[in-house]
């Protein structure tokens, strides 16, 4: 039941992970993407279970390039060493859109 990232902070349409509904609402993917890294259930997640989630869901390119450790701490401005729901989803839409504008202002 692994729903990988890739699609993240696509050039063109942020699609948050392969697997989910087109139509789904970005923040609702990440929302799952979110559920599916915090594997203990606690509603948090640490820089580990990011880093193995990041390894396995096949991030595109610019999340790639970022590397997970540079992701996390965008996640983490506070480095309190893990990263609520909110703040994952809040973040990870930062940083699609960014991708995103990225992509578009270079083509």
């Amino acid at each position: 039941m692994s729903m990988g990232i890739s699609g993240i902070g696509g050039s063109y349409a942020p699609q948050a992970m392969s697997g989910a509904s087109a139509r789904m609402p970005p923040t609702q993917k990440m929302a799952t993407l979110f559920s599916q890294i915090d594997t203990s259930g606690t509603g948090l997640i640490t820089q580990s279970q990011f880093t193995q989630a990041f390894q396995t869901m096949k991030p595109t390119a610019g999340f790639r390039a970022m590397g997970a450790d540079a992701v996390f701490q965008a996640l983490n401005p506070s480095s309190s060493g893990t990263v609520s729901q909110q703040n994952f989803v809040q973040g990870m839409t930062k940083l699609m859109t960014q991708f995103h504008s990225a992509g578009s202002s270079g083509s």
